[in-house]
C-alpha cells in the first residue's frame, strides 16, 4: 500500500517492479505486449514508465490502481 499523503510516483513503479521480479518477467513482458528489456528498464528504479505501461503492467499482474478523494 502506498501511503496516503506521499507524492512520490516512482512509489508506483518500485512496488510493480517488485511485484513483477518476484515471478517469471520473461511471461509478464509477453503478456503485456513489451520486451523483457524493456519492462526491466520500465521498472527499474531509474525507470520512467508511461502511465500506460503501469495500467498494462498492472493488469498483467491482476492488481487494480485505485484512487480515491483527499479529505
Amino acid at each position: 500500500m502506498i501511503s496516503e499523503g506521499d507524492d512520490d510516483p516512482a512509489q508506483i513503479t518500485q512496488a510493480l517492479g517488485a511485484i513483477a521480479r518476484s515471478g517469471n518477467m520473461s511471461e509478464l513482458a509477453r503478456r503485456a505486449g513489451m520486451s523483457r528489456e524493456g519492462l526491466y528498464k520500465a521498472l527499474s528504479a531509474d525507470g520512467n514508465p508511461s502511465f500506460a505501461t503501469v495500467l498494462k503492467v498492472s493488469r498483467v499482474l491482476g492488481l487494480r490502481l485505485r484512487f480515491g478523494s483527499i479529505d
